[in-house]
């Protein structure tokens, strides 16, 4: 290409991301809420925690936790981890009238952003008469609910390798999936949210004596984008060793 011609030629703009809001975690991680060409992102240290243009895999968990009490009168359900509010609906679309779905996020401004009509992410359904949103760390509230829920839908932080909370690593270890297990209704199903495969964490999952099935999903329908881990669990008639 000739000199003048490369001298002329205009390049993409890139889209800057808007910062709209900032929060802190209880151990002093700063979170952003941003605007990127019209979708809506959570950033840690500048890296995309979560966003509104990728969450097939944040309704693919409440499809496949949720897939025994599609419909059933009086289900129970906890989410760990509001997000931006995507496994939130997914279970909202699937559930009863009558059922209950208790939602347990930790940074209370990620409440704050959700419910803010100007972002338009949750507010319907945080408005939804079968919703309770609670401010509060989803081990404590395990903890205070035994043999309470259906489902236990757990999408908090990245997975077991936590990158907002080193807390949040606790509801992987042995201790934290005997709390979550402990708050199961006796048929009732634990789903995780991972960002990435683990042999390990599935490894503790069979140890505490659950069965597993694990599913790759894609962020994105369209197959494209990185794929996420679901780890689907239910209480297994084999006593664990």
């Amino acid at each position: 290409m000739p000199v003048e011609a490369i001298r002329h030629t205009t390049l993409p703009r890139v889209k800057p991301f808007e910062r709209l809001d900032e929060a802190v975690a209880p151990d002093g991680t700063v979170l952003e809420l941003c605007r990127h060409d019209g979708s809506y992102v959570i950033r840690v240290d500048g890296e995309e925690l979560m966003s509104t243009r990728r969450h097939h895999s944040e309704e693919a968990l409440a499809t496949l936790g949720c897939a025994s009490i599609a419909n059933v009168a009086g289900a129970r359900v906890l989410i760990g981890g509001l997000g931006l509010g995507f496994t939130l609906r997914a279970t909202l679309a699937l559930l009863a009238p009558t059922a209950h779905v208790t939602v347990v996020e930790l940074v209370e401004a990620v409440i704050r952003w959700n419910a803010d009509p100007t972002y338009a992410l949750s507010v319907d359904a945080m408005r939804d008469p079968r919703v309770t949103i609670r401010h509060d760390d989803v081990a404590r509230t395990l903890a205070s609910c035994p043999a309470t829920f259906d489902a236990i839908l757990l999408d908090v932080d990245n997975g077991p390798e936590a990158m907002v909370t080193e807390g949040n690593a606790a509801l992987y270890r042995d201790a934290g999936l005997r709390t979550a297990i402990a708050a199961l209704r006796p048929h009732g199903t634990i789903a995780y949210w991972s960002s990435d495969p683990d042999a390990r964490f599935e490894r503790a999952l069979r140890r505490v004596g659950l069965d597993v099935t694990t599913h790759t999903v894609s962020a994105r329908p369209n197959g494209r984008g990185p794929s996420h881990v679901l780890f689907v669990c239910r209480r297994s008639s084999v006593r664990p060793g």
